[in-house]
């Protein structure tokens, strides 16, 4: 399923350009503002995709380092910063998250991945991504992440791949029970764990904010 998912999203982005606009997600927003309350200067950013949040986090101030797996989608990332004079702050890796990050341990302030875990990921990968969040995490940084739940529509709809995968259109999502979003905060400062909706559907979501212990 790997392969299908990274050649649908290059398709995708090719055929679509910019595909979700230019103005930040609603979660973005919230991370920017946890994130510099924390302090924060250094964000990464997992599934960045074409880029509206990493350009918002450098508009306000942060470094970003974006990663996805789509080199089409970065590169119309790195077009958009540099006609926004924001190459200083934003940094781009081609990268599948199934692999470990390419981060030293304890070199970033803040994570953020808006709808990135509920991708084409097995649980098991799922849980050994957050372990790789958090060794890259310095010891009190912050994890902002967002993933469509059981309770959206389209759960349980389209075609199954199991362990919770509905594929819908080309694209494959893990719809999250919340005993998955609590396994994943064990080890981490209590999470907050917001419910909201974004699109036409809508979408239904969580918003998980969790901190690295010192």
């Amino acid at each position: 399923m790997t392969s299908i998912q990274h050649t649908h999203w290059q398709h995708t982005y090719t055929t679509h350009p910019a595909m979700y606009g230019w103005e930040p997600s609603a979660p973005a927003r919230h991370a920017a503002e946890v994130f510099r309350a924390a302090g924060a200067q250094d964000v990464l950013e997992l599934g960045a995709g074409h880029g509206r949040d990493t350009l918002y986090f450098a508009r306000a101030g942060f470094t970003v380092h974006a990663l996805d797996f789509s080199a089409v989608g970065l590169e119309q990332l790195r077009r958009a910063a540099r006609d926004q004079n924001l190459t200083d702050r934003v940094t781009t890796t081609v990268h599948d998250v199934r692999e470990p990050l390419p981060l030293p341990d304890a070199s970033a302030d803040a994570v953020f991945a808006h709808m990135l875990l509920c991708m084409a990921l097995s649980t098991a990968e799922i849980h050994t991504l957050v372990g790789e969040v958090r060794r890259v995490l310095r010891p009190g940084g912050t994890f902002v992440y967002t993933v469509r739940h059981t309770g959206d529509a389209d759960y349980r709809t389209g075609t199954a791949h199991g362990d919770d995968i509905y594929e819908h259109g080309g694209f494959a999502v893990h719809f999250f029970p919340r005993s998955l979003v609590d396994t994943l905060a064990e080890g981490w400062e209590p999470a907050e764990v917001h419910a909201f909706e974004e699109g036409a559907l809508p979408r239904r979501l969580w918003r998980v904010t969790q901190v690295r212990p010192r």
